[in-house]
């Protein structure tokens, strides 16, 4: 095996040199599908092969070079089976959202550039070991999704658009303000991530502040109640494919950063201020089930959920700060599944609404009726989502939720038993969703003699549903990489 071939960096930059292409040479449509299509299928292949040269407990397959080394910063990449996770997740979703979206006709070239420009920003944030080049590719997501939603979202596009960027931009600049903090007070200064978390260098009234303005910048990008202002009118005005994405893999950014900052940088601070975390993160649980429930806008619906599942995530994270040693591998090990199971449930769930608008135009539960009767196939994969959704066993959320709800309910039931209540509303929000939308007669004035689910939408569906019920039937072929950094890192 050639141990110094560099797979890493490679694969990082794989889906720019795509873009790159598309956006140097004049394709037609079929040419701009194949370029964007082939480099995302590479990239998937990349990430895979990662598993194949094999994942240690801690940070491995490290690739680094001298950036600017009078301020020991590096381009320092590598993966541990948290960050492997979250690489393999985009990978899957990015290869699924294009092949979804080659049937986009206005400015294909400039659309696929821009997705194929987001997957290296994603891949880079969560390989990188280096708090400097973390925030680079940070802030290059924000202006790339900024453009999809704009460009290519519907009637208030460029509101949701200002919205998420200003949002965003504010928690970038919290979380700026929080590396330099970290950075002057390493000794020696470094930013070089696998040495801060070996030795959390800020102490004092430094550690409050870099705390918190690590919580407020991950709270917003997660989001968390009440930073979610801009999620669900970004979500309602993007593009089906970019609202995958969004919640499929953005959301996770501040998910992430809750685990490799918040707990492996400032660990004394999370325990002092877990419960903090922990009561954000439950009325989080609470609050998004109750809104969700009100929504008749089914993109509207599940942007709600997601508020809904990051509240247990972030909740599992807490429990690793501040619970028992068996409660907090439960709980991480939990809360590091959810963020894979929460992107393919929910990034398949925002594809299969973006098909029944292209083909009933619209997406109002009230007005949608009988789509089983017409679209039987394009049903089946929404019941089977929506059920992975609200954590039926069997279905990958289930496994993730589970270990969540065990881990913390060895330390703090009290909470376990509000969340429950947070999954009971959701059931129950999808089952009257799916009444209302699917079953019950055909209403002809708002179907159309459109067929049922196509080649194209098939193959970016199919692989998501495949993974959604072998992690809920099976967890342990991803849990394996996630449960060995877990246990170290615990």
């Amino acid at each position: 095996m050639m141990t110094n071939f560099p797979l890493l960096s490679i694969t990082l930059f794989l889906p720019l040199l795509g873009a790159i292409l598309l956006m140097a040479f004049k394709t037609g449509r079929k040419g701009t599908n194949i370029i964007a299509v082939g480099t995302a299928f590479l990239t998937l292949l990349g990430t895979l092969g990662m598993a194949w040269r094999g994942l240690g407990t801690g940070f491995s397959q490290v690739e680094e070079v001298a950036w600017i080394p009078q301020l020991d910063v590096a381009y320092r990449v590598g993966i541990d089976g948290i960050s492997f996770t979250l690489v393999l997740l985009t990978g899957i979703l990015f290869l699924s959202s294009i092949v979804f979206s080659t049937k986009i006709k206005q400015k294909p070239r400039a659309y696929m550039a821009l997705f194929l420009m987001l997957e290296t920003a994603c891949l880079g944030v969560f390989m990188s070991l280096d708090l400097l080049l973390f925030y680079v590719f940070f802030e290059i997501t924000l202006v790339g999704m900024y453009f999809i939603i704009v460009g290519w979202g519907h009637e208030n596009a460029k509101k949701a658009g200002v919205m998420f960027f200003i949002y965003t931009l504010v928690g970038s600049l919290l979380l700026l303000l929080a590396f330099l903090a970290l950075y002057l007070n390493a000794d020696p200064r470094t930013f070089d991530m696998r040495a801060l978390i070996e030795n959390p260098p800020v102490t004092g009234g430094i550690a409050v502040f870099t705390f918190w303005a690590l919580f407020l910048a991950f709270a917003i990008k997660t989001p968390l109640f009440p930073f979610h202002s801009w999620l669900p009118l970004a979500h309602t005005e993007a593009p089906a494919a970019g609202s995958a994405i969004l919640a499929g893999i953005l959301l996770k950014l501040g998910a992430y950063g809750f685990i490799r900052f918040m707990l492996q940088m400032t660990p004394e601070m999370f325990r002092e201020f877990a419960w903090v975390v922990m009561a954000v993160a439950v009325f989080s649980v609470v609050y998004g089930a109750l809104v969700a429930m009100a929504q008749t806008d089914l993109k509207r619906m599940v942007a709600y959920t997601s508020i809904n599942h990051m509240g247990y995530l972030v909740f599992g994270v807490a429990v690793a700060a501040v619970g028992s040693e068996s409660a907090g591998i439960r709980g991480l090990d939990g809360a590091t599944l959810q963020m894979f199971s929460h992107g393919i449930v929910t990034g398949l769930l925002f594809l299969l609404i973006g098909a029944i608008q292209d083909r009933v135009t619209t997406r109002e539960i009230p007005v949608l009726k009988g789509l089983l009767k017409s679209y039987p196939l394009l049903s089946g994969f929404f019941v089977v989502a929506a059920f992975a959704s609200l954590g039926l066993p069997g279905l990958a959320h289930f496994p993730a939720e589970f270990q969540i709800f065990l881990g913390g309910f060895e330390d703090y039931p009290w909470a376990v038993v509000i969340m429950l209540l947070g999954l009971v509303i959701i059931s129950a929000t999808y089952v009257r969703s799916i009444q209302r939308s699917f079953m019950g007669a055909a209403d002809r004035n708002i179907l159309k003699m459109v067929k049922d689910l196509n080649a194209r939408e098939l193959l970016a569906f199919v692989p998501l549903l495949i993974l959604i019920i072998l992690t809920g039937v099976y967890p342990d072929w991803i849990l394996k990489y996630i449960h060995e950094t877990v246990k170290l890192l615990m």
